[in-house]
């Protein structure tokens, strides 16, 4: 018997075969298992030549680069853009990263970028928490998590954040998850 073709999609400027298991949809993806929370805010990336250092294997300014991508999207999702930062006159900036690297990438790797708001003082602070998984393998690459806090947008100066920002709620953890 003859092994199945898939047919080809392009993601990010790179032909990769066409399968269900090996190129889910976006919902798929984000209701797998795999993750430390149920459904997060799921991404696609694949990593290129130019994101690859000395040393082999995806730069850590990359996924720091990944992880704002992400963290922005999600927040487009839910209502908030920049534009609407300008409107409110409030938005959030990075206090603190911190990223756990678990296991290295390399060129051509795909890569589920997925975020969620862990927790939110409605004041002035929230972290959000990320997780970024090889889809060839579903493993674990990094985990990490940011501290972001909400600042006047003309004098920089934290400020408390403004209705528009209940949108920022923690995600559901999954039973027994200490994510």
């Amino acid at each position: 018997m003859r092994p199945k073709r898939f047919r080809a999609r392009l993601v990010a400027g790179r032909r990769l075969p066409h399968h269900p298991r090996m190129n889910p949809d976006i919902e798929t993806i984000a209701a797998d298992a795999v993750w430390d929370v149920e459904r997060p805010f799921v991404e696609i990336a694949v990593i290129g030549a130019a994101d690859i250092d000395r040393f082999g294997h995806t730069n850590n300014v990359v996924y720091l680069s990944l992880l704002e991508r992400v963290a922005w999207s999600h927040s487009v999702s839910l209502g908030l853009d920049f534009e609407s930062y300008e409107q409110l006159g409030s938005g959030c900036v990075a206090r603190r990263h911190e990223l756990d690297y678990l296991a290295p990438t390399f060129a051509g790797d795909t890569l589920w970028l997925a975020t969620w708001v862990h927790e939110n003082d409605f004041r002035l602070s929230m972290w959000r928490r990320y997780q970024i998984v090889r889809a060839a393998d579903r493993k674990t690459v990094l985990r990490g998590q940011t501290q972001w806090v909400c600042v006047d947008m003309k004098s920089g100066r934290p400020k408390r954040m403004p209705p528009a920002f209940r949108a920022y709620r923690p995600w559901p953890r999954r039973e027994g998850s200490a994510a």
